[in-house]
């Protein structure tokens, strides 16, 4: 395969991608194969750390292939609403999460239908949807309303209001900002295995530094499995949008976005992808503005976002691993 690009002399050699491209060339050229659980095979390392400083409107949104960032975008903000059933996305286009309800449907129902015929009836026929649609208590079911149980007198359990942990982190950050318990969980063990895919960015947790008007808020993203080609150029992204929109909610500075990863790998058939990522240099430096403050951190909209100095090379399609 083809030898990451070496930046020419005058390339910013600091440009925060190049992390990204190492990462992806390290585990290209040094991975342990492995068989998965998708059948089709990795390159894997454990453990690996990216930074990203997000001051002055910064993202990590890579340049060296296409990120739609605004369908990373509705998928953050569905997440916030605790939606689990894909149906909302779909009437907006975005095909994210299409392939896993699809692939129960064809398995449980015995129906050979294609998957765009199977979205199609997802967006016309909301009883079929409702049906069909769901992923289970993924992450934003788990983010906004974790399940609990209270203990009766009687031995029995009944369940109690759910919690949401991004309003409580939102409190926690704004009442007592020096706290180490800023954390937003989606590993749910006791319903993992009601979910569509457990959750791959499984844990956030914040950091504050300063105080006042000088508070930058920064993040810590725990993910225990990450495809690097196609899933990790979404998760930083996300996870940064997250991280901004929060700041802004407690009127703190975007600080540093730390990504840390647990099963770091990309898949064999993605080495066309790779092969042509690793010759490209980054382009630019793309910044994110929030164009309004809303009153709540679920009350933002995609019209809320605007991307400033965005030119990235072209995209590079592969097939997504279910």
């Amino acid at each position: 395969m083809a030898s990451a690009s070496i930046p020419s002399a005058n390339t910013d050699q600091s440009h925060p991608e190049w992390q990204y491209l190492a990462l992806m060339r390290q585990i290209w050229e040094q991975g342990s194969e492995r068989v998965d659980r998708t059948g089709i095979g990795t390159r894997s390392i454990a453990g690996a750390m990216l930074r990203f400083d997000l001051a002055d409107g910064a993202m990590p949104l890579l340049t060296t292939k296409r990120v739609f960032w605004k369908t990373a975008t509705r998928e953050m903000l569905w997440f916030l609403t605790g939606e689990t059933n894909i149906r909302p996305l779909v009437l907006q286009g975005v095909k994210i999460w299409n392939e896993w309800p699809h692939a129960r449907y064809v398995q449980q129902s015995g129906d050979t239908i294609t998957l765009e015929d199977f979205v199609q009836k997802i967006a016309d026929d909301e009883a079929f949807a409702r049906q069909w649609g769901d992923l289970g208590p993924v992450y934003g079911k788990q983010w906004v309303d974790w399940p609990t149980y209270r203990y009766r007198k009687d031995g029995l359990y009944e369940k109690g209001e759910g919690i949401n942990q991004v309003a409580q982190v939102i409190d926690s950050l704004r009442n007592n900002p020096g706290s180490r318990r800023h954390i937003i969980e989606g590993w749910n063990v006791a319903e993992l295995d009601q979910m569509a895919l457990p959750p791959c960015h499984k844990t956030y947790q914040f950091h504050v530094v300063g105080e006042g008007a000088d508070a930058r808020l920064n993040c810590m993203l725990y993910q225990r499995s990450c495809d690097v080609a196609l899933g990790l150029p979404f998760n930083l992204w996300s996870a940064a949008l997250l991280q901004r929109m929060i700041a802004q909610q407690v009127g703190m500075q975007p600080g540093e976005l730390v990504w840390m990863g647990g099963d770091v790998h990309l898949y064999l058939n993605h080495e066309h992808l790779i092969a042509e990522q690793l010759t490209r240099e980054p382009q630019g430096h793309p910044t994110l503005e929030i164009v309004r403050q809303p009153s709540s951190i679920f009350d933002y909209t995609i019209e809320d976002f605007q991307v400033h100095d965005y030119a990235p090379l072209g995209a590079i399609k592969a097939p997504v691993a279910v």
